[in-house]
């Protein structure tokens, strides 16, 4: 490819990808200045769409993007924060017009008007289209405009401008606003053991933990992705690596909890089987989740389940389920197709599953072989939409089992989702296929990473006035007392990676913040969801400071809260407020791998050090991490000042620690209630390297609350979080 040539100062590759948002520039984790190369920027731009082989032809790129923006009166959409004055919106007119109509309907059908008189004022900007002189001026709306989503309108032309008017804070619980502090348990769903489930923990399993977990104080419960998976390919197993993060992993649905279960004679046959209870009895006893077996254990049962429901219905039930359908809207019904189309192709060849490769006819969702194909595959397109009905309906049930807990059911939302998946298929405008996500270089990933995961498009994101991301937002706050926002600063900027490039050779691309930030509020407040940041990694500066404004709580793990320059970890009293305190997370290892260094054998063993001193020197500052530990500990009085350390002592020491801080949540993470030593994930590794997100819980949920550590770091974390103020449990 040609590369564009630079004729002196500012070239217009460089002033098209600064429009474009692609950053300059970025503050590696060892604080250096990393510039973006003229080469990593075209890359880019070509993944964005845009032809930039020669300095002329980015420039009338550039030069077509103004004329797109000048040519409608009003923008896509607005997101403007609710305060004391009126929103205020910027119109592009025609030299000379002095006076134009505006049109509001908000969001209740309620409809305001009025006339702006541009006489005697100033344009802000001014614009030549082809001869055609414009000017954009600042409109402000008469009174103010309610929190939610407006529409409005000139007699200029045809553009429509969705207004967004947000609170701008995400809703916090009351406990928040009193100094209270809260504790839970956070959980892989799909990790836990009971005598019950069928080999992978399902939705009837969160309602043990909720309850046990309530019963022993607690207010939170937090869990992996819930996201579709693919049904396909299941071995195809990280929750932030989904098919789709629309629809729920009916993978967790408890197939006996259904009601018709016990009505279904053909159902109940096939499950006392001697086979089938065979393979359950395998499923069940083994160590790592064997996703096929459990995908093909329940998928075969659903379908005798789905056939009995159509046969003989339940008209209370059947009303329900068309009632959750005509809800769910068509994104909902496109993604039900795709379903069964990826399926249908999967069928005759593994290697035709991605619909990249489908026949073109059925590359476009739209398309009428794909309509021709829904209708005659209907019964296969209600199974999966009943399937996830039947999901939905399941979690719902976790929820009011939470209903008691201040905050509850805590859900996490990945960063992205594969690029085979429905999300793509559906909307391939709305993400860029060219480029990956992925991480610069960094002390703990020197080579960087490429998450294999497109990037959202932000130039369809306001194009469109945010409605898929809206959607997405209120998807998963769904039966939600809190959301976790996995790498949280894409609300800022993503790092992208030009595919077939090293993550070295990637730069940051910037996103619309603000609007994306008021947007959460906005969905954070109707749902009554707190929202958690997962801030981990390069963080930009004044990132944290923005995120903590809109109540949206900073991630912190305890090995990372560390004096740059010491390595003292820090105090308590330094951790803020609006966080959430915790020891690790899925990409991290438990307390007893950290402690016992099996993280670091294990990554020797796989070769993932750079260097061949690399897992010496791991060691070595391990074992300076666990002295300074141990001397926070001590300093704390959670330990004896002298002598060795047994690890029960440690562990509870170690949570208490976290429990002491001002955060607003603390947590212990179920594997380390039941001391695990193997992680859940190694990063930057595959299924055939390392077993990842299968490790299965080693104590099962009947026996976990006989277990005397539970009890231990459950008694210590109601006795530290209440030294700050009088618990008040939730009506």
């Amino acid at each position: 490819m040609k590369r564009a040539s630079r004729k002196g100062g500012l070239t217009a590759l460089h002033a098209l990808a600064a429009y474009l948002g692609i950053e300059d520039s970025y503050r590696d984790a060892n604080e250096k200045i990393q510039k973006a190369s003229a080469e990593t920027k075209q890359d880019i731009l070509t993944a964005m769409g845009f032809a930039c082989e020669s300095n002329d032809a980015a420039a009338k790129a550039l030069h077509q993007l103004h004329e797109k923006e000048w040519k409608r009166s009003l923008p896509p959409a607005l997101v403007a924060y609710f305060n004391s004055k009126p929103p205020a919106v910027e119109v592009n007119v025609p030299t000379a017009t002095k006076k134009f109509e505006w049109r509001l309907e908000l969001e209740d059908g309620t409809k305001r008007k009025g006339v702006a008189d541009l006489s005697g004022r100033g344009p802000v900007a001014t614009f030549d289209l082809r001869g055609r002189k414009l000017e954009r001026y600042r409109l402000a709306l008469n009174g103010k405009v309610p929190c939610g989503y407006h529409r409005l309108q000139t007699n200029l032309d045809g553009s429509l401008c969705s207004l967004i008017v947000t609170p701008g804070c995400c809703w916090l619980p009351a406990d928040a606003k009193d100094g209270r502090r809260l504790w839970g348990v956070a959980a892989q769903l799909y990790l836990l053991r009971s005598k019950t489930n069928w080999g992978i923990g399902d939705y009837t399993d969160l309602r043990h933990l909720i309850r046990l977990v309530e019963n022993h104080g607690g207010d939170v419960v937090g869990l992996n992705p819930l996201h579709a998976m693919f049904l396909d390919n299941p071995e195809q197993a990280s929750p932030y690596s989904p098919e789709t993060r629309f629809l729920l992993n009916v993978l967790n649905i408890d197939v006996e909890a259904i009601p018709e279960f016990t009505e279904s004679p053909k159902t109940q046959r096939l499950v006392a089987s001697e086979e089938f209870q065979k393979r359950l009895r395998k499923s069940r006893a083994a160590n790592l989740v064997d996703y096929t077996d459990v995908a093909a254990l329940k998928l075969q049962a659903l379908t005798f389940l789905f056939e009995h429901c159509k046969d003989v219905p339940d008209q209370k039930q059947l009303k329900e389920f068309e009632a959750f359908r005509r809800r769910s809207g068509h994104p909902f019904e496109q993604s039900c197709v795709f379903e069964v189309l990826r399926q249908h192709f999967a069928e005759q060849d593994e290697s035709k599953a991605d619909w990249h490769s489908w026949p073109p006819e059925y590359r476009n969702s739209s398309s009428p072989a794909v309509a021709r194909f829904a209708d005659e595959h209907a019964n296969e397109v209600t199974f999966h939409a009943w399937m996830q009905w039947i999901a939905d309906e399941q979690l719902a049930a976790a929820a009011r089992t939470a209903k008691k807990m201040e905050i509850g059911i805590y859900r996490d939302l990945a960063v992205g989702t594969d690029a085979s998946g429905s999300a793509t298929w559906s909307n391939p405008q709305g993400v860029v296929s060219g480029a990956h996500v992925g991480a610069p270089p960094d002390v703990f990933n020197p080579a960087g990473q490429d998450w294999g995961l497109p990037p959202l498009n932000p130039r369809e994101l306001f194009e469109t006035a945010y409605e898929n991301f809206v959607r997405l937002i209120r998807t998963n706050m769904r039966h939600a007392g809190g959301l976790r926002i996995d790498h949280v600063m894409a609300l800022q900027h993503l790092y992208w990676v030009p595919a077939g490039k090293s993550p070295r050779q990637g730069a940051y691309v910037t996103y619309p913040r603000e609007d994306l930030v008021g947007i959460i509020a906005l969905e954070s407040h109707r749902n009554r969801c707190l929202v958690v940041g997962e801030d981990l990694g390069t963080v930009p500066d004044g990132f944290r400071e923005r995120m903590q404004k809109a109540n949206i709580l900073s991630y912190r793990v305890l090995f990372f809260e560390q004096n740059a320059k010491t390595g003292a970890f820090l105090p308590p009293k330094a951790y803020p407020r609006l966080a959430i305190a915790v020891t690790g997370s899925h990409d991290l290892p438990t307390v007893r791998g950290w402690w016992d260094e099996t993280d670091i054998l294990i990554r020797e063993q796989l070769h993932l050090f750079p260097t061949e001193d690399g897992a010496a020197e791991a060691q070595r500052r391990r074992k300076r991490d666990k002295r300074a530990l141990l001397a926070a500990l001590r300093k704390e009085r959670l330990l004896p000042a002298s002598g060795s350390v047994d690890f029960e002592d440690l562990i509870v020491a170690v949570h208490a620690y976290i429990a002491r801080t001002d955060s607003l949540i603390a947590m212990v993470q179920l594997d380390d209630v039941t001391a695990e030593t193997d992680p859940v994930n190694v990063p930057a590794t595959t299924a055939d390297q390392h077993p990842n997100w299968r490790r299965r819980i080693s104590v099962s949920l009947e026996d976990l609350a006989a277990l005397p550590r539970f009890d231990r770091l459950a008694n210590t974390f109601e006795s530290e979080r209440a030294r700050r103020g009088p618990r008040v449990r939730a009506k």
